[in-house]
């Protein structure tokens, strides 16, 4: 039996679905803007929350690039 799955082109291996997550600063906003300059898309809202020192961002990103179609046997 072959099963047909979906497989992304991703850079360097990364997920799909990737929760990308720091205190907000500087280097938070640039890895964001990295995996956006890297063919991400925003996924949802981003979240904030305090830790008692710093605020601490979430903004969840996914692969909107290239799929191929992989063929397994099983």
């Amino acid at each position: 039996m072959i099963n047909k799955t979906k497989q992304a082109l991703t850079p360097e291996g990364k997920p799909i679905y990737r929760l990308l997550t720091g205190v907000d600063d500087k280097n938070f906003c640039l890895k964001v803007s990295e995996a956006l300059a890297l063919g991400y898309d925003l996924y949802g809202s981003p979240a904030a929350t305090f830790n008692g020192q710093n605020i601490i961002v979430a903004q969840a990103v996914i692969w909107k690039g290239e799929e191929i179609i992989s063929e397994e046997k099983k």
